[in-house]
């Protein structure tokens, strides 16, 4: 029953996305994330993440997040990092402009399953957030934080208790709210949402491939945007 709610809920989001945003763009994600233990409580964790512009005119953003991990059990883990965020863009004009973010971040995440076979993520992560002075010559560096909490769902195609390869099913939710200086980002307390689903195989318990549907739906300071895009992901641990 309560896979039903998750995926209601998904559908949801997925619909409100589309009904309350003015503009719509098309981008193509990819992205690689990474795990690793270290020892029974100490490991690492990494993501690197290319995002292209409306059309997929260009690249957009460069993401590159490490993090150090504590694991307090299988199901239960704290991480601390760092995130730099490369951000392009054009000016009306045409002119390319350019502005670099970096981030600190802190997080918990907890893992159980939902009946036999489907694996449920919550992750919660507050980001301490400092952009740049954009290449436009304006002063316009700041500082602001923000909160996000993602749920995602792994369900095999095949019920297995001890899913270790074959296909499956990826649902997930991310939302963003901002908490600290929200003036300074869209004046909004609510920055985005971020819904998706997927299909990928499992080749072995330490590597996944995944393609998928994400419909990103963001505050601006008047309006809302509603970015479709194609997201391909390459999930790996050790």
């Amino acid at each position: 029953m309560r896979n039903k709610y998750f995926i209601l809920l998904l559908l949801l989001c997925l619909g409100g996305s589309k009904l309350h945003a003015q503009n719509s763009q098309f981008s193509v994600w990819g992205a690689w994330f990474h795990t690793q233990k270290l020892s029974e409580h100490w490991g690492y964790a990494f993501d690197g993440q290319f995002r292209s512009a409306d059309k997929v005119d260009y690249l957009r953003n460069i993401l590159l997040r490490p993090s150090v991990a504590y694991h307090f059990n299988k199901n239960q883990s704290v991480n601390v990092g760092y995130a730099y965020v490369t951000t392009n863009g054009r000016t009306p004009d045409g002119e390319k402009t350019f502005r670099p973010e970096s981030r600190i971040f802190e997080q918990f995440t907890q893992v159980h399953k939902a009946g036999a076979s489907i694996q449920l993520s919550h992750r919660f992560r507050l980001e301490q957030r400092y952009l740049g002075d954009s290449a436009d010559d304006r002063d316009d560096n700041y500082f602001a934080q923000r909160f996000r909490y993602f749920i995602r769902a792994v369900i095999p195609i095949k019920r297995d208790s001890n899913f270790s390869k074959g296909t499956y099913i990826g649902l997930q939710n991310e939302v963003f709210l901002n908490v600290q200086n929200k003036d300074k980002v869209n004046t909004h307390f609510f920055d985005q949402n971020r819904a998706y689903v997927g299909f990928g195989y499992r080749f072995s318990k330490k590597f996944d491939m995944e393609l998928g549907y994400m419909n990103q739906y963001t505050k601006a300071v008047s309006s809302g945007t509603a970015n479709n895009v194609v997201h391909l992901a390459v999930y790996t641990r050790l």
